[in-house]
């Protein structure tokens, strides 16, 4: 199976808004579905019908909303990064172990004394020499940077075609192909101090060794040694799947190599087994007696772990990456000598070569470092590039901070500004009447008010005789704000219209008209503004909700139907400081932390199925009040793999059996736009006092009367979208709740759901979030502009990337054309196109 083909095919989809892409051949649904429903036969049983099913899935593709679009291709990606992981292991397990060819004339520095570095007197065998350690390399004049891998030593024609399917074409590539992981084999331990979980090296003498084919798998050969040193014995195990391995020339000649008596340098992970301790597939070399060299690529040493996919072995890509590190010697050295000193970076030759093979455990953290703060500060310094090119530009809406219909709006409005909204709307304003075009970002917790102050941005650009545009990630959002702006445009006199896909096609000719001739001048809706017909007369401002919903290439779309308009983002997600750096490090940022007067914070508990009555009483007592009430789940059908309530299920139980006294609505993504508006019309005039809902009322649904919200199944959700969902309650000036239903054992999991009981803070939130699950599930989809690093956590190293931004804005401050600096100048034109693919710079 193609992996990398799969993944490419995923993250284009994601990319270009989850339209289903017409390809050559098949629509992307028809490649993923006729791809994954024959799942490759060597994969465990149960991961071929995992594929099988999102096979199914695909085969629907037409049918699901826009966020079921996300979900599934999100999902899709993370499985196969699973099961590509798998199989990986699976590879590495059946490998034979290969004797590492000598170290090429340009390897220098030995490190005798690696191991002596991890483990106390009492644990460590120090007679024994572990293998020579790469450092640093000698320059090499037979290699090039630029030269095909073919030529390596122990390469080949075959293995070039091999590596190629890891992109590794050239020596270059391969320097920089960073390993994903390390196993410390460097530490040697005696056998009666293994500890389980460590991974350790152990020297002994084989008491007996012995092949035979598995009484039980007719397919699998395995492979049994006992090791003794002076404090005690082990017994290794090794499996081997395939039909030369049970050949008995094969298994004969596995004993021949460890004949009893025979010293041996075992690696691997301890576990602790029926039998006792052994290692976990462990790494085995003979070496000539104690206290002799080992001179494997893997025992008894920090082994790289590379990204691999299939048919390419690991030990492959390790010779490669071994036969290229000579010409770290022709890398040169682009951050400037003071740069280095004031962060503390090791120079480039050292960090390529100690990131794929390090003496030791501090060369490694020293190298990663570096090529971490490398991956941040050529990202930020783009960014900053980006920002004062586009300062630069001129933009044709200039608008002045005061008018007559910003007043007008202010007098209609039933309350006041809070004290943050107020310092947001002069931010802008001030962005507003410059000859550049701004570029800000609004944050807001659920319920802060961005809307408001989208809207004085908006008449701003309209009084001077401009157009704006209001973009949404779905039709209920974008509903939402229709009607919030109509309420506030009518007694203005001024006209807003609606376009989402279901705009009827005679009033899309209308609005198409209006828009032209310059009589409309605010359109709101969703994608459906950046297709081709829509053409604004003057378009001079763009507000864009729940900005990171959208590809980077559709926002550009939007912006580009004006002459440089001025652009205002709003999200409701709050992102985590180092999120924001790297997906916003060329915007303006502003915070609406304060929530408006009389707010009380929502009451959140974590319930189990248990206290599910005591989750009913409060309903009713609540409806007996007048109040409302929301019961959100994660799925609209009952799902056969999974046993989790559906929407449609629990609203039939709902109405039938628990509530019969109540009207109960209904509302998923897959009912048409006008069944939704249906469903949220009659629950907002309080027709319904129960609405039960998949995820869709996550955003742009306000009801102040609603006062409870049940989540179902709440650790299936992240902590992000359960903190959007729980801001559908506490709009009013009553009490609300938000009750965490849950039935999971997992003690993570459960943690997660404590810090909403803990918190309201959506920034804390966020964060807790991103360290629980990665940034990309933060955001909802990695098709957000979120960078692909190489080797960077925006999680664990968030120290860097802070030092990675001061460090590109000194700079810059020194010089914004970074003439002084052609090298930095070269190396960041290279990675920050790779970095970003290119789509940040459309």
């Amino acid at each position: 199976m193609d992996w990398l083909r799969l993944q490419k095919a995923l993250a284009i989809e994601a990319e270009r808004g989850f339209n289903d892409l017409e390809g050559n051949q098949h629509r992307f649904s028809e490649f993923l579905a006729l791809t994954l429903r024959e799942p490759p036969t060597e994969l465990p049983i149960v991961e071929q019908e995992r594929l099988r099913a999102i096979a199914r899935e695909f085969s629907r593709y037409s049918d699901l909303t826009f966020a079921q679009r996300q979900h599934l291709v999100a999902d899709t990606r993370r499985v196969l990064y699973q099961t590509k992981r798998s199989a990986e292991d699976r590879a590495q397990a059946e490998e034979s172990e290969g004797a590492l060819a000598k170290v090429s004339e340009g390897i220098a520095q030995d490190s005798d004394n690696t191991a002596a570095t991890a483990a106390t007197p009492t644990r460590t065998a120090p007679k024994t020499k572990v293998p020579k350690a790469i450092p640093l390399v000698e320059k090499s004049s037979r290699l090039t940077l630029d030269q095909s891998v073919t030529y390596l030593p122990g390469v080949g024609a075959k293995n070039a075609e091999r590596l190629a399917k890891l992109g590794l074409h050239t020596v270059r590539d391969l320097l920089y192909y960073y390993p994903r992981d390390h196993i410390d084999y460097a530490r040697q331990v005696n056998i009666r101090d293994l500890e389980p979980g460590e991974t350790v090296t152990l020297i002994g003498t084989v008491k007996n060794c012995t092949v035979f084919n598995s009484p039980r798998n007719p397919k699998l050969a395995i492979f049994e040694m006992t090791v003794r040193d002076h404090t005690g014995q082990i017994k290794l195990s090794r499996f081997y799947a395939g039909a030369r391995f049970r050949s008995r020339g094969w298994q004969e000649q596995q004993k021949r190599l460890y004949p009893p008596g025979a010293v041996v340098a075992a690696s691997g992970l301890v576990k602790q087994g029926k039998a006792g301790k052994t290692l976990d597939d462990p790494q085995i070399e003979v070496i000539d007696h104690i206290g002799g060299s080992i001179e494997s690529m893997k025992v008894g040493r920090v082994v790289p772990v590379y990204p691999l996919t299939e048919g390419v072995q690991a030990d492959v890509v390790r010779k490669a990456v071994l036969g290229a590190l000579p010409a770290v010697s022709q890398l040169q050295e682009a951050l400037p000598n003071g740069l280095r000193e004031k962060y503390g970076l090791v120079g480039i030759q050292e960090a390529i070569a100690h990131i794929h093979f390090p003496p030791e455990g501090e060369s490694l953290a020293a190298a990663r470092r570096r090529l971490v703060f490398d991956e941040f500060f050529y990202l930020q310094l783009g960014l900053l590039k980006r920002r004062q090119t586009q300062r630069q530009e001129q933009t044709s809406a200039v608008l002045a901070p005061t008018g007559k219909l910003i007043d007008e709006f202010y007098n209609i409005l039933p309350f006041q500004l809070t004290n943050a909204q107020q310092r947001v709307v002069n931010d802008i304003l001030n962005d507003l009447q410059q000859t550049a075009p701004m570029n800000r970002l609004v944050q807001g917790d659920v319920g802060s008010g961005k809307t408001v102050v989208a809207v004085v941005a908006i008449l701003a650009a309209i009084q001077a005789g401009f157009q704006a545009a209001l973009m949404a990630p779905t039709e209920v959002l974008a509903e939402q704000h229709y009607r919030k702006l109509v309420g506030w445009f009518n007694p203005l006199h001024l006209s807003v219209e609606l376009l989402t896909g279901s705009t009827k096609a005679a009033k899309r000719r209308q609005i198409h008209d209006d828009l032209a001739t310059g009589a409309l001048p605010l359109l709101v809706g969703t994608h459906a503004l950046i297709e081709d017909p829509v053409q604004f007369s003057r378009l001079g401002l763009v507000v864009i909700d729940e900005q990171h919903r959208f590809g980077v290439q559709q926002r550009a779309r939007l912006q580009q139907k004006g002459d440089h308009p001025h652009v205002l983002t709003m999200t409701a997600t709050p992102i985590p400081r180092t999120l924001a750096l790297t997906l916003h490090g060329d915007l303006d940022v502003s915070q609406i932390d304060e929530l408006p007067p009389g707010r009380k914070a929502i009451q959140t508990n974590v319930l189990t199925a248990k206290e599910r009555s005591h989750a009913y009483d409060l309903m009713r007592r609540e409806i007996a009040q007048g109040r409302q009430v929301y019961i959100v789940l994660p799925l609209v059908e009952e799902s056969e793999k999974l046993d989790l309530k559906s929407a449609i299920e629990e609203y039939q139980r709902l109405r039938d059996v628990i509530f019969p006294e109540f009207q109960i609505g209904l509302l998923h993504g897959r009912m048409t736009s006008a069944e939704k508006d249906e469903a949220i019309s009659q629950f907002r005039e309080g027709q319904t006092q129960i609405l039960v809902s998949t995820t869709v009322v996550e955003v742009g649904v306000d009801v102040p009367n609603a006062t409870v919200m049940l989540i179902e199944h709440a650790e299936r959700f992240g902590l992000s979208q359960l903190h959007q969902l729980r801001g559908r309650v506490g709009r009013g000036a009553a009490q609300s709740f938000c009750l965490l239903m849950s039935s999971t054992k997992s003690e993570t999991a459960r943690q997660r759901l404590k810090v909403l009981e803990q918190s309201q803070d959506g920034f804390f939130i966020s964060e807790m979030d991103m360290r629980f699950r990665g940034p990309g599930e933060v955001l909802g989809t990695r098709q957000s502009g979120l960078p692909d690093f190489a080797l960077a956590s925006l999680v664990e190293d968030q120290d860097v990337l802070n030092l990675a931004r001061e460090a590109a804005e000194t700079a810059m401050t020194k010089d914004p054309t970074l003439d002084r600096w052609p090298l930095m100048k070269s190396e960041l034109t290279y990675r920050y196109r790779k970095l970003m693919g290119g789509t940040i710079l459309t």
